[in-house]
């Protein structure tokens, strides 16, 4: 959505707009003390380029049918990738990193600072001229409980005292 907002205000492709966001985002890392990682690099470099292909290569459905069917697919391996990713410490993508710092710096649970903060780029992009439809508002608002959930699920216990040296939350304290 903040994407899609963007577009319409400069030349770039949605996927060079996407890379130069996230760097953007991984700048307000700093204040939360949030540390990159290999896949927080692969995901700020790669995840823009990869929709631009997409966008060429995977035809958009007309029948509702499909847009849903294809909405939940991609809301289910987004939070699923989320889970794995963060769960074996590759390092969060930017808006991922942001998700976990802020959950690790407030005490809030991921589901809602997930949903706080797409719900804060929804408004941003809609006051861009993006379009906000049904679509959005539900990944908007099912996209944290379901990384949340995705989280549990692949959480990759470390062991001893390897959390505190490797400066991350041991996954069973991800707030519920």
């Amino acid at each position: 959505m903040l994407i899609q907002g963007l577009s319409f205000h400069v030349p770039l492709s949605f996927g060079v707009i996407t890379v130069l966001v996230s760097v953007l985002v991984l700048l307000l890392w700093i204040p939360i003390r949030q540390r990159p990682g290999i896949g927080t690099i692969v995901n700020a470099l790669f995840v823009g380029p990869s929709a631009d292909v997409g966008f060429m290569v995977i035809p958009y459905p007309d029948a509702l049918a499909l847009q849903v069917l294809f909405f939940a697919i991609g809301l289910t391996v987004l939070a699923a990738a989320t889970g794995m990713y963060i769960g074996a410490h590759f390092g969060p993508g930017p808006r991922d990193g942001l998700m976990t710092g802020l959950h690790a710096r407030l005490g809030l649970p991921i589901w809602v600072v997930r949903t706080a903060l797409e719900v804060t780029v929804v408004a941003i992009g809609w006051a861009l001229g993006g379009t906000v439809g049904v679509g959005t508002v539900a990944f908007a608002l099912l996209v944290g409980p379901m990384c949340q959930f995705f989280m549990r699920i692949f959480a990759v216990r470390l062991s001893g005292g390897d959390e505190h040296a490797a400066g991350r939350r041991r996954p069973d304290t991800v707030a519920g």
